[in-house]
């Protein structure tokens, strides 16, 4: 596996497999706090309007990086709980060609976690916007 820049090494599966191991919620919701508090901050020039993810409740910031063919993202936020949900979306887009993030299908994803029925609406929405900004730089790319 090659080493994102961003030190994000967790991918989708190992997502999917962990949270498997947890019976309920509140245990899932601990495991994916921490997964949150283990990304790497971004650097505070990195805090721009630019890359502010818009649709979100909590204040969220994006990067990538292309690396050999490959997108590399960063994210942070100013809620414990939206890192841990950044954390969850990059481990699905992290190390991949812009046509294989724009192939992912997030939303089988999101089902095999159980996620979306466990968030706000709003939070959910804000995951969402997330998806879209990271699509969009992936067509970008």
């Amino acid at each position: 596996m090659q080493t994102s820049p961003f030190g994000n090494e967790i991918t989708s599966d190992d997502i999917v497999e962990t949270l498997s191991f947890f019976d309920g919620w509140e245990e899932r919701y601990k495991y994916i706090i921490e997964l949150g508090r283990e990304l790497s901050p971004l650097a505070e020039d990195q805090h721009t309007e630019e890359n502010l993810v818009r649709g979100c409740q909590s204040q969220v910031w994006l990067v990538s990086e292309e690396h050999d063919g490959r997108l590399y993202f960063a994210a942070d936020s100013d809620a414990f709980i939206v890192k841990g949900l950044l954390a969850v979306v990059l481990a699905a887009y992290n190390n991949k060609t812009p046509a294989e993030v724009r192939e992912f299908d997030i939303e089988h994803y999101f089902t095999s976690l159980n996620l979306l029925k466990h968030l706000s609406a709003t939070r959910g929405n804000g995951l969402r916007a997330m998806v879209q900004r990271i699509q969009m730089m992936a067509v970008a790319a």
